[in-house]
């Protein structure tokens, strides 16, 4: 599962307050059931144009990822958290929109995993193959 979100209208100050987005990114998978494998990884970013600055961060999950890219000047944000395991995308859209101060949030959901049968057996080939218990073939498919 990858819930795609486009936070618009945001506070600017929350979206360039670095130990929030580090916050935000270090209680997040414990608060949709995920496993954080490391800490937040949080750095700020300066572009080509002056608005376009931000701060982008990011915390690997033995799940996958969630990541966050904000745009303070234009009160942007856009996160991403990708699962192999199921989560109740509608409360995670509503953590985001408090977080940040959001007047507008536009999500989607993107399946992802469709070879899987079920949550439990995404969750155990995705963990193991991420703790070295499988390794994968030349394709990328992942054999026990």
């Amino acid at each position: 599962m990858h819930l795609v979100i486009d936070g618009h209208g945001g506070d600017a100050e929350a979206l360039q307050n670095h130990d929030l987005i580090y916050d935000f990114l270090d209680t997040m998978p414990d608060r949709i059931g995920m496993t954080k494998m490391i800490p937040p990884q949080v750095y700020t970013y300066h572009g080509q144009k002056p608005q376009d600055w931000g701060v982008s961060g990011f915390v690997l999950i033995a799940e996958s990822h969630i990541s966050v890219h904000t745009f303070p000047d234009r009160r942007h944000v856009n996160i991403d958290i990708f699962s192999c395991k199921s989560f109740d995308a509608p409360e995670c859209a509503k953590i985001v929109e408090s977080s940040f101060g959001l007047t507008k949030l536009n999500s989607n959901i993107l399946e992802r995993g469709l070879e899987y049968l079920n949550d439990q057996e995404a969750y155990s080939g995705m963990v193991r193959e991420r703790v070295g218990l499988t390794q994968p073939t030349k394709t990328g498919d992942a054999r026990t």
